[in-house]
């Protein structure tokens, strides 16, 4: 792949990742494993990178959005997230040894990404019926975290749609504050498990311009995305939102045919 490809897979995803708050990462990774060639430890770390980037920028961008987080909800949902991102690129790691061919850890990712996009697509349809609660209690919220954020860091996606489905159900969020709160999360998660990678010296063997790369893609998403969600409803953010679900599990899906062929 050139570079080109890579600076414009970031871009595009993170643009979208920011507008409907699912980080990109869920848009990188199946992408990159279709068509990079590289192996589950290479794509997680490329695709964290670009993640973590693209959601600083974007919580600096926010800052004059008129959307605001809430301080102790928004810190315990966040402290949540750095402990479970630690804890996922852990069972990432166990994955990676325990499991002679890397492509299995690579199946499993796959999915897990359409179990997950699904039940998404299915709270979405049923929304409306839904009774949907608004937990305040700290600890709860440090749960919810910690969760998401095992979930992020294992499967390399920096949040993903799994976040904004919880976020809106358990913490009662419109979508421009469900966006918001996700990135935050993603942001906190991702920053966590990267510390690990480098205290473990468990960085894998990537292209360093490959990651420098996607960084400045995923830079140039957020900035992008920051400027177009100030103008988009939240009813077209649900609709984009929805739009990237169908294509996720499509890619995941050819994803997890062609690593089985090679397992």
């Amino acid at each position: 792949m050139s570079f080109v490809l890579f600076f414009c897979i970031a871009c595009i995803a993170s643009t979208v990742g920011a507008i409907s708050g699912i980080g990109g990462g869920i848009i990188i990774k199946p992408v990159l494993d279709a068509l990079s060639g590289q192996g589950p430890a290479e794509i997680n770390f490329l695709s964290g990178s670009t993640v973590l980037v693209m959601s600083l920028v974007f919580l600096l961008r926010s800052r004059n959005s008129g959307v605001r987080l809430e301080p102790k909800r928004g810190s315990a949902f966040a402290g949540g997230a750095a402990l479970g991102g630690a804890a996922g690129r852990l069972l990432f790691n166990m994955a990676l040894r325990f499991f002679a061919h890397a492509a299995l850890t690579g199946i499993i990712q796959s999915l897990m990404v359409i179990a997950l996009t699904v039940l998404v697509l299915v709270y979405l349809k049923k929304k409306k019926t839904i009774r949907f609660r608004n937990i305040h209690q700290i600890p709860l919220c440090i749960v919810i975290g910690l969760l998401l954020g095992i979930v992020s860091a294992f499967l390399g996606i920096g949040g993903g749609p799994i976040n904004i489905m919880v976020i809106s159900c358990f913490l009662s969020m419109d979508s421009k504050s469900t966006a918001l709160l996700s990135l935050y999360a993603v942001f906190i998660s991702q920053a966590a498990s990267f510390l690990l990678v480098f205290a473990e010296g468990r960085v894998p063997p990537v292209n360093p311009v490959t990651v420098i790369t996607m960084m400045a893609g995923g830079i140039s998403g957020g900035l992008i995305g920051s400027r177009i969600v100030k103008a988009m409803r939240n009813d077209q953010v649900d609709r984009l939102f929805s739009i990237v679900l169908w294509l996720v599990i499509l890619l995941s899906a050819y994803n997890a045919l062609r690593l089985a062929v090679l397992v």
